[in-house]
């Protein structure tokens, strides 16, 4: 009696599952239409894509300039840096005028930590900043260099990183793939005072398993 019964139930829920995989395969998902006019869509296109001619859903509003040099796809726009200096323009406060209050340079840049380069070979703020235009960098070979475009300054020591940066390795872009390109700034990421990150535990981490 109860094999029969069990006899009974299985081949009741077999014949469930034979009916709802039937009803599955005879009656199409919603938006197979869709899917299959999508690729017939594609597989028409006959024309290279073209990165420069799609919109960007999402806009970058943030200060951009045109980089001075190029990549291997052409030119490409650098985030700007002026609009994030707190008291740019220097010149407003480095002027001819005596400096009469007491601990200015506490007051103005005691904030700053100057933490770059190698030990016993540290630079100092002379080694970046223009000694006489003081709205401007300089390099090594006395060539001056908006604040705008720093990653020429960074370059001429840090030139491996310089290139990955050019070429899209190092660094990030901004907002999507897709459009012209625009990239953050060295200081975008890193304190040009002390650029080094410091050493931490990534976002997600997993204990060893021994």
């Amino acid at each position: 009696m109860k094999k029969s019964i069990y006899h009974i139930t299985r081949g009741m829920l077999c014949g469930l599952i034979l009916l709802l995989v039937s009803i599955l395969l005879l009656d199409p998902r919603p938006g197979t239409a869709s899917e299959t006019s999508l690729l017939e869509t594609i597989k028409k296109v006959d024309e290279p894509f073209d990165d420069r001619s799609v919109t960007q859903v999402r806009p970058i509003v943030q200060p951009t300039v045109l980089a001075k040099e190029e990549y291997q796809g052409g030119s490409f726009r650098v985030l700007a840096r002026k609009q994030d200096i707190e008291r740019y323009k220097c010149s407003s406060c480095h002027t001819a005028k005596e400096v009469r209050g007491k601990s200015a340079f506490e007051l103005t840049h005691g904030n700053v930590v100057l933490n770059h380069g190698q030990e016993g070979s540290a630079l100092s703020c002379i080694d970046c900043h223009h000694p006489e235009e003081l709205d401007f960098l300089e390099d090594k070979k006395g060539r001056k260099i908006d604040f705008d475009h720093s990653y020429q300054l960074c370059g001429q020591c840090h030139f491996r990183q310089k290139r990955d940066w050019l070429g899209g390795a190092h660094g990030k872009r901004v907002s999507y793939w897709a459009g012209d390109r625009v990239v953050f700034n060295c200081t975008t990421c890193h304190d040009p005072h002390a650029p080094k990150f410091a050493k931490r535990f990534p976002a997600t981490y997993s204990a060893p398993l021994n």
